[in-house]
């Protein structure tokens, strides 16, 4: 049966306007009746934005701006597609560094110059056969509904279909990771493995090693992994992770850098290993990184002001102060009236001042960051709050910085790496185990509310447990373990009465709100079913 397009919304997105002719003619002879055209990054995301296309054929080079990997992260960060739509990255580059780039955005399909109508019919008839095929799972996925496309994702499997079943098996290991369920994710792997040396299932069994704590077993799995497989680079993400797990700082820089002489359009990339080069006083790669990050960010949705703040603050433990008040001042310009960015440059300045000599001009970047960081409230970065705090110390403002830091221990008292980096800070002003104290009344604290709560619920007494929970993160309102504690209660709670639209309300709001985060998917997964099953009385029929 012939492909036809009839009905289906297409963008073309190509700065050359005979390919994007070509391209079109070959949709037409398809029966495409709806076809959208942008030649430059901007236009097609504003496209994006107006219509939800099903086919995205997008070049990867589009002069000036944004080019088609940039235009596919935007896309997915804003979700202007979803699983429904197919996005083909177009492409005439065959040097290695640039597949590789164009493949981390992980498009759909990749298509490259020059092609004929028949080698994307085939890519487009592929696309829709697997939706077709896989759209179930793929839409309770998109919904968060893991229960569901678990259900879904076994029912196919039990059909037996030959063709499907390696990449049926795939996707339910991968949601038995996200669920929490390691032990059956395991099991899946170890079964493709005795068949066949697929990388994903030797990932697979890496990012379970992770997260069971087997860090050193996870590092020897990953580093075998791309060293038969230097070209997958989630490997050296997942190799980096277990590094920073056990925190081996160098052992990170090291196969960041591998990964970007592979790959070096991958700003995320840049930033981290940026960060970990100046962690580890390599200040020269560190610089370098900086400034490929700032380039590359310039028309990526990832684009951060603390790109420049991190190049600032290079300058000046290189006593370059004039550099860094200059690569403040472009901040300032790249991000006007952004009040994060003003914070960053005025935390930077208290220091730079006092540097100089300069008490007063100190003091007024002081205060001026001072009042900014009172704005902002908790929507300011945490390690950025960490930088005033730093500052208050070394302007001998000690009060403030307390209680600046008063509010990130009670938010983050079981984020054992953050309170190392606090730790570290103060160690580095002087101020050995000022907080500490602190730290130890909070966690009794939290472990006396959680105990208290935990209690009041076994006892059956939800409603107390419920008030005792909603003051405590009234208090502590990003502190992840009051948060995945009281979404066990409700839940819990639902499945006695499941009508109860306030608490289901309640429910979805934590659940977004852990997500954001940044909750640990497989401790998440966990409430993300049983909270997916309430709905589904009849679920196991279908």
């Amino acid at each position: 049966m012939k492909l036809s397009l009839a009905s289906k919304p297409i963008l073309i997105v190509e700065d050359n306007p005979v390919i994007r002719k070509s391209i079109r003619d070959m949709l037409y002879s398809l029966n495409a009746d709806t076809i959208i055209e942008a030649d430059n990054g901007v236009a097609a995301i504003n496209a994006m934005a107006k219509t939800t296309f099903e086919i995205v054929l997008c070049d990867y080079n589009l002069g000036p701006g944004k080019n088609g990997q940039q235009v596919l992260e935007e896309a997915r960060h804003r979700k202007l597609i979803d699983y429904r739509s197919i996005f083909i990255l177009i492409s005439s580059e065959q040097s290695t560094s640039a597949v590789l780039g164009a493949m981390d955005s992980k498009p759909d399909e990749y298509l490259t110059k020059p092609f004929n109508a028949q080698q994307l019919i085939s890519r487009l008839s592929r696309h829709f056969a697997r939706r077709d095929y896989l759209g179930g799972i793929e839409k309770a996925m998109a919904k968060g509904d893991l229960a569901q496309a678990i259900r879904r994702c076994d029912a196919l499997l039990e059909r037996g279909d030959v063709k499907m079943r390696l990449h049926l098996l795939k996707m339910r290991a991968e949601l038995a990771i996200a669920a929490g369920d390691f032990e059956s994710a395991r099991r899946i792997y170890l079964e493709v493995l005795q068949h066949r040396d697929l990388p994903w299932a030797r990932l697979g069994l890496g990012i379970i090693d992770l997260q069971n704590n087997n860090i050193e077993q996870a590092i020897a799995g990953f580093q075998s992994l791309v060293a038969e497989n230097p070209m997958l680079m989630e490997g050296y993400d997942w190799l980096t992770r277990a590094y920073e797990a056990l925190d081996r700082h160098q052992e990170v820089e090291q196969v960041l850098q591998q990964a970007l002489e592979l790959s070096p359009q991958s700003i995320l990339r840049q930033k981290k290993f940026a960060e970990t080069a100046d962690k580890n006083g390599n200040l020269e790669a560190a610089e370098k990184a900086y400034k490929a990050a700032l380039k590359l960010g310039k028309h990526s949705v990832h684009r951060s002001c603390s790109d420049y703040a991190g190049l600032a603050k290079l300058y000046a433990k290189t006593n370059a102060g004039e550099e860094a008040l200059k690569t403040l001042n472009e901040m300032r310009q790249e991000y006007a009236n952004q009040p994060e960015a003003e914070l960053r440059a005025a935390t930077l300045e208290a220091d730079l001042f006092r540097a100089q000599g300069d008490d007063e001009a100190a003091q007024q970047a002081l205060d001026k960051a001072l009042d900014l960081c009172g704005r902002l409230g908790s929507k300011a970065p945490r390690e950025l709050q960490l930088e005033v705090a730093r500052s208050c110390f070394l302007n001998q403002q000690h009060d403030k910085a307390e209680a600046i830091l008063h509010g990130l221990i009670q938010n983050h008292i079981d984020d054992e790496q953050f309170l190392n980096n606090l730790r570290a800070m103060q160690s580095g002003v002087g101020m050995h185990n000022y907080s500490e104290i602190q730290i130890q009344k909070t966690r009794q604290a939290l472990i006396a509310t959680n105990n208290k709560g935990v209690a009041l619920y076994k006892q059956g007494k939800f409603k107390e447990a419920l008030d005792l929970f909603e003051q405590a993160i009234a208090t502590m309102p990003e502190n992840k373990t009051i948060i995945l504690n009281m979404l066990k209660i409700i839940i819990h709670d639902l499945k006695a009465n499941p009508s109860d639209a306030d608490k289901e309300r309640r429910a979805r709001l934590l659940l977004k709100k852990a997500r954001q985060l940044g909750v640990e998917q497989h401790k998440l997964g966990v409430l993300q079913m049983e909270f997916g099953k309430l709905h589904r009385p009849a679920a196991a029929k279908a």
